[in-house]
């Protein structure tokens, strides 16, 4: 097996949900670096492989990099797993990733589940643009700044989130996000697989009264919707403009101004310069 750090995806509930070539890899590599040994010896127990572990994780990260870097500058084929989906994501994979670079050691991607795309295509909301922001914080006060942070995104926002903080967090969603469409997607492709879609207060609503669900949550709420352009205010404006600017130029300053079509804006210009 060639030198290199290996990116490898494992299951996030089914563990059928592997490649062959996952398992191939796993069962010829050097070692397993495993966000936790005992999660990722129950994965190889149930495939019958048997490969050393070592565990890489937020807590021992900085003392396990030069060891990892080590290893794979003897030539050796190390692979790194988190304990469901896949490596880097909410995780601290990146950094051992960066420094594997640095080095000048060959990085390899084993792709396959994740949480975030599963949800994504289990939600029914736009698919086409999204954006992952991880965990909210904690703390009140944090967590309405990261949500600020977002507000204007034109994109699916996808989350991960405690369950004991469900409700609270949809809650302040809806309070600072509007009221949008949302899904809750929780404990993917296991047995008591849950999606449930609705309003962010509707869904708040829900959670409270039926108290904090089991397993792993992940959280999609849709993009904003766009507002709808004043006519009447454009109207005015246009024929302010029209009195000593030609149409073309006309439009294309009030759709700056407001951000409405251009295409849109021209039409309506002509009508009004016809109509004078």
């Amino acid at each position: 097996m060639a030198a290199g750090l290996y990116i490898l995806a494992t299951p996030i509930g089914n563990a059928r949900d592997i490649s062959l070539r996952a398992l191939e890899i796993l069962r010829v590599c050097n070692v397993i670096a495993a966000e936790d040994t005992r999660v990722t010896s129950k994965l190889l127990a149930i495939h019958g492989i048997s490969r050393p572990l070592i565990a890489y994780n937020d807590h021992n990260g900085r003392e396990t990099r030069p060891k990892i870097l080590a290893r794979l500058e003897r030539g050796e084929a190390v692979v790194l797993v988190s304990d469901a989906g896949t490596p880097l994501v909410s995780d601290p994979g990146y950094k051992l990733v960066r420094e594997v670079i640095a080095a000048g050691v060959a990085v390899v991607v084993v792709p396959g589940p994740s949480a975030v795309l599963t949800a994504l295509a289990l939600s029914g909301l736009p698919s086409d643009r999204f954006l992952f922001a991880g965990f909210l914080p904690s703390k009140a006060g944090e967590r309405q700044t990261a949500l600020e942070e977002v507000k204007a995104v034109h994109a699916t926002l996808i989350f991960f989130e405690s369950a004991q903080r469900l409700s609270e967090s949809l809650a302040a969603m809806a309070d600072i996000l509007g009221d949008r469409q949302a899904v809750v997607a929780r404990e993917l492709t296991k047995l008591h697989e849950e999606v449930r879609r609705g309003a962010l207060r509707e869904l708040a609503a829900h959670y409270q009264a039926a108290g904090a669900p089991k397993g792993e949550v992940t959280l999609l709420v849709a993009a904003p919707t766009a507002a709808a352009p004043d006519n009447a205010r454009i109207d005015a404006a246009l024929k302010s403009a029209l009195v000593f600017m030609p149409v073309k130029a006309a439009a294309d300053l009030i759709a700056g101004l407001t951000g409405a079509s251009r295409k849109q804006i021209y039409a309506r210009a002509l009508e009004l310069k016809d109509a004078s």
